[in-house]
């Protein structure tokens, strides 16, 4: 059985973890937030990337573009179970441009989320881009 409040409180910490990866452009520390088979349906395209090593590949190229978008991942919530190690997280997101501070795609998303040993790991995410303008073209609105 599953503690609620615990969950909650982890995979807020694991999405802080994430958000700075991102920041940083720091492959190593996305990697052990994600599941061997993590599935991200992009934003704007609705792009399927499935697989860790698919996700950590396609973060390679993003963070290789310039200008470089760095994209947050606000929480509004997290529901957890409290029979299975798994919780659901609701929130908003934006993409930033680094030098000019332009954002170039935002939404709300949601993840799932499942407690393998001691630690939280990603298992999907799905986004929608809500911006009124159509979507930069050369990013996945993720």
């Amino acid at each position: 059985m599953s503690n609620p409040a615990d969950a909650e409180l982890q995979v807020r910490l694991r999405r802080a973890a994430f958000n700075r990866a991102l920041a940083e452009g720091d492959l190593a520390a996305i990697a052990p937030l994600l599941s061997p088979d993590v599935v991200l349906i992009t934003g704007s395209d609705s792009a399927v990337i499935s697989g860790r090593k698919a996700q950590l590949a396609a973060w390679k190229r993003d963070f290789a573009q310039a200008p470089r978008a760095v994209y947050v991942r606000s929480t509004d919530s997290v529901i957890a179970s409290a029979v299975e190690p798994i919780a659901m997280e609701h929130g908003r997101w934006s993409a930033t441009v680094q030098e000019s501070g332009e954002v170039t795609a935002a939404g709300t998303y949601a993840a799932k989320w499942r407690k393998i040993g001691n630690g939280w790991v990603l298992i999907a995410e799905i986004f929608l881009d809500a911006r009124l303008s159509p979507p930069m073209p050369s990013r996945g609105g993720w």
